[in-house]
């Protein structure tokens, strides 16, 4: 409304500057003699309201925010697949011309081979971290590690799935949502050396200072899956930190030791699960889950009736 009114210097009727704007009405009015100088305003300002800075930072009318997940970062247009009008109605007449115009949409948003290569590693990490069933913020930190690894020219000599699959490793640990490396290479379908040894090149190369996952961060997603209430995942919690204060999960693999602290703790509160079943969604062997908890039974000096 000011860029509208910023003409407006004078009221043309009796020539007073004491103009009032009616954001109701959508009117200015002269306040000395009554005259609507303009109305049927049009407001060009966003429909929402801000009630503080970030929500004013967050909040925009300019359509889909902006991702890398797309090589594009979103910020293209696309043609739709359905031959519809504004209006909803099937468009019969131009159906070729509409194929043709997708067509070469499609060529123009992909115009080197820079971003072709791109393109089809930021899709292979997306498809590997919707079979790993990984949240949206961990797919967009791994597609930035990726990028800023193509801008330093990591890429070359190196598969492109293989860096996209320790892009996604590397994500997970800084976001705190461990996946090991069998899981990555599991869903990734490489081997676990390759993208072990990618990633380790990469983390290296970038600065990329991760600490290691300790056996707590796994205990919701093994506990979700063995659908054990949040009371046992606490008590699971509780057991793993007293044995950390006893440097008692040093040197063992934490997805293990968190399998054994949540069978300790299924057992404990009465939701048992048997040593195969959390073996199972732990991705480690019956033996291993057996070995732990009787070293934490016995020395954190835990009864467990069996």
């Amino acid at each position: 409304m000011e860029n509208r009114i910023e003409y407006l210097e004078a009221c043309p009727e009796c020539g007073g500057r004491d103009l009032k704007k009616d954001e109701r009405r959508a009117e200015v009015v002269c306040r000395e003699c009554g005259l609507v100088v303009d109305e049927n305003m049009v407001d060009t300002g966003p429909e929402w309201r801000a009630f503080d800075n970030e929500q004013l930072q967050k909040r925009s009318r300019t359509g889909a925010p902006m991702t890398y997940l797309i090589h594009d970062k979103g910020l293209s247009t696309v043609i739709d697949w359905r031959n519809r009008d504004s209006y909803g109605k099937d468009i019969v007449r131009h159906r070729a011309q509409l194929h043709r115009m997708r067509k070469w949409q499609q060529r123009i948003r992909v115009s080197n081979a820079t971003e072709r290569n791109l393109a089809f590693a930021l899709t292979e990490l997306d498809r590997v971290a919707s079979r790993l069933g990984l949240p949206r913020n961990v797919r967009e930190t791994a597609a930035v590690v990726y990028r800023r690894a193509v801008e330093k020219g990591l890429i070359r000599g190196r598969s492109i799935e293989g860096v996209a699959a320790s892009a996604l490793y590397a994500a997970c640990r800084q976001c705190r949502v461990p996946r090991t490396l069998d899981e990555i290479a599991d869903a990734a379908k490489l081997n676990r050396k390759e993208i072990g040894r990618t990633y380790r090149f990469v983390a290296r190369e970038l600065g990329i200072n991760l600490n290691p996952t300790t056996p707590i961060d796994y205990v919701p997603r093994f506990g979700s899956a063995l659908k054990l209430s949040g009371e046992v995942q606490s008590k699971a919690i509780e057991i793993l930190k007293k044995a950390m204060e006893q440097e008692l999960t040093s040197g063992r693999g934490p997805t293990g030791v968190s399998a054994a602290a949540i069978y300790i703790a299924s057992v404990l509160l009465g939701e048992r699960r048997t040593q195969r079943e959390v073996a199972d969604v732990a991705g480690v062997t019956e033996v291993t889950i057996r070995n732990r908890y009787k070293e934490l039974a016995e020395r954190l000096d835990i009864e467990i009736t069996i």
